[in-house]
């Protein structure tokens, strides 16, 4: 950069040709005049370098978003950016393996191997000395086990909360599935190794480890014989694992939080962010998304709103929730939480976004479902009667209301039908007595429990 410390005509002079003759000329060392300005061959230099990258991009997908990703290991919006774009390809990026992922993300046929670099809390010296430990195995003998990793590693740089970020990251999962077994056997294993290192170190080698040092095929069922372990536990659930892979690892990687739920909430037709460019402002939608980012705002009156980044399987996309209904719904609008928001589309800055009016926790959510014979729906009289009484205990707007359902039922099939939101009400045991004294089948149950 050129500071302009005055300014001063100099008449006509030669230019110097490295860009425009009129505009932010200044005087070179050799007397000629130069123009400070963006110059042919360096638009032509960028020009080549994006014909260069978008022809690797088409022609070599995996290998050039793998490239990518490892540039930018260190940034963890990038990574979590770039791995959308990679699900978008149809490329997957797979979870870190301690026996074959290395330093970098690295292409394995149309798939990506997760790079140990960009695992959190795992640094520079952790990944060289498990590298360092994988070079002294063969093919035939990767990490078989905990104790296996632990004895050849060492635990001064692959430390304990190194190793917990493994566990909870999936890495170990190619050698033991059961993270939380994993997690309660960490303390003893890190004990055990520590205390056979030091063993090693003195000379005192037990009789096991004599017998599998002198063979050429050693026995690793007798030399981690004596490896202690606490009592067998039942793992994590699915949504604890998905929990940990975000904070380890920024984002979801053996599955995606709304996928365990998708059969059951697509009973309430959501509406996908990548759909939502397409409708109009103000049209009302029903979403179901987890909550990647809450930022609470105060206004001028002193009422508290929020500003939100709503997820799906398909993107991302702004929420805004104004006072009167953050007031109502403050305690779900939680990061990680999975919801199923109603609110209405709307523009600002002209960036789609969503603005919400009322939500449901997903464990929490209610439906009811109403089972009506051809019989009940041919007859004009008990047509009136199930609309008198869903207008009778249809909750108002801004009140938390329970989806129905009336499955109508014929001698070949039976076909759902989704009641409009006019008719929901927000008391499901009001709504079913009331059914069932008119003789309509009707019962409440979880949105969760539908999907069974």
């Amino acid at each position: 950069m050129a500071k302009i410390i005055r300014r001063k005509s100099l008449g006509m002079h030669e230019v110097f040709d490295i860009g425009l003759e009129k505009d932010h000329n200044f005087v070179l060392s050799n007397g000629l005049i130069a123009s400070n300005c963006f110059n042919k061959s360096h638009s032509t230099a960028y020009a080549y370098i994006t014909y260069q990258t978008a022809y690797l991009k088409a022609n070599y997908p995996v290998e050039y978003m793998a490239a990518l990703l490892s540039a930018n290991s260190d940034n963890q919006e990038k990574v979590d950016k770039y791995r959308e774009n990679c699900q978008k390809m149809g490329i997957k990026v797979l979870p870190p393996d301690i026996s074959l992922s290395l330093k970098d993300f690295t292409p394995s046929g149309d798939q990506i191997l997760f790079g140990l670099s960009a695992v959190r809390n795992l640094g520079e010296g952790a990944i060289d000395s498990i590298l360092k430990a994988r070079k002294k195995l063969t093919l035939a003998t990767k990490f078989k086990s905990l104790a296996d990793f632990c004895s050849n590693t060492d635990l001064r740089t692959v430390n304990k909360r190194a190793l917990e970020t493994l566990i909870y990251s999936g890495a170990f999962d190619s050698i033991a599935s059961n993270r939380k077994q994993l997690i309660n056997d960490l303390d003893l294993v890190i004990s055990w190794a520590q205390k056979k290192a030091k063993d090693k170190e003195s000379g005192q080698l037990n009789l096991f480890d004599l017998i599998t040092n002198s063979v050429s095929n050693p026995n690793l069922d007798l030399e981690y014989e004596d490896v202690p372990s606490s009592p067998i536990v039942e793992d994590f659930s699915l949504q604890d694992k998905l929990k940990f892979e975000k904070e380890y690892l920024g984002f979801y990687v053996s599955e995606h939080p709304l996928r365990i739920v998708k059969e059951s909430v697509s009973i309430l037709s959501p509406l996908p962010f990548n759909e939502i460019m397409t409708q109009k402002v103000k049209r009302r939608i029903t979403v179901v998304s987890t909550i990647t980012e809450v930022k609470e705002y105060k206004t001028k009156k002193g009422d508290q709103m929020a500003f939100l980044v709503l997820e799906d399987v398909s993107s991302q996309i702004e929420g805004v929730c104004f006072p009167n209904s953050y007031k109502k719904i403050k305690n779900i609008l939680v990061k990680d939480s999975v919801l199923i928001i109603w609110g209405k589309v709307d523009l600002r800055d002209d960036k789609v976004q969503i603005v919400i009016e009322n939500a449901k926790d997903i464990d929490s959510m209610r439906i009811v479902i109403i089972n009506l014979s051809l019989e009940q729906a041919t007859s004009q009289a008990s047509c009136n009667d199930l609309k008198s009484v869903l207008h009778g205990h249809a909750g108002k707007n801004n009140q938390t209301k329970i989806p129905i359902f009336i499955f109508l039922q014929d001698k070949k099939s039976k076909k759902l039908i989704r009641l409009d939101e006019s008719y929901w009400p927000n008391d499901e045991k009001l709504i079913t007595n009331a059914l069932t004294k008119l003789k309509f089948d009707s019962y409440a149950i979880s949105l969760l429990e539908y999907q069974k």
